[in-house]
């Protein structure tokens, strides 16, 4: 399976989106951006969009629902590394309150890998990522993995980025 995202005005991205209708394409928006991501086994029907092979997944992406992207530059060396040990986290996080979809994504373009995870709302992912528990988890694997001794498999600082389907930041 694959995951294709690109993004522009909210106008632009509506009207592509409405254009592609039998294809699988959620519309959200960010701070000043909107973004459309398309799941399919196929190719994309976006004309240059950022390219992700899922290789870790967990429930079905909703329509409504908040989305956060934890954006993380891997170098060459670290990604066997990394892949097996978010591989691993698969099942940690459905039990969580308000969880509905989490996908791990390789890039095929860059060295930027994504894990994405849905929530019915913002609330319940602050809720998760402020929870001793994901501080603990994240120190626990880090170590089993090796990864405080092996800093090098990270090419830069990983970032996060946050969209609302329009339908739930109209409810806010």
């Amino acid at each position: 399976m694959y995951i294709y995202t690109t993004s522009g005005t909210r106008n632009f991205m509506k009207s592509l989106k409405e254009k592609h209708h039998s294809e699988n394409i959620k519309l959200m928006n960010g701070e000043g951006t909107t973004l459309l991501l398309h799941e399919t086994e196929g190719k994309s029907v976006f004309q240059t969009p950022r390219r992700f092979e899922v290789i870790s997944t967990s429930g079905a992406l909703s329509d409504e629902g908040y989305f956060a992207f934890n954006n993380i530059p891997v170098t060459d060396e670290g990604s066997p590394i990394f892949e097996h040990l978010f591989k691993t986290r698969t099942g940690l996080i459905e039990s969580e309150q308000g969880f509905v979809a989490y996908r791990l994504l390789r890039p095929l373009d860059s060295n930027t890998y994504a894990i994405l995870t849905q929530w019915e709302n913002s609330s319940y992912y602050l809720r998760f990522k402020n929870t001793s528990a994901f501080s603990e988890a994240l120190a626990k694997d880090a170590n089993e993995a090796g990864i405080e001794k092996k800093p090098h498999i990270f090419s830069s600082a990983s970032y996060i980025t946050t969209y609302k389907t329009p339908k739930d930041e109209d409810k806010a």
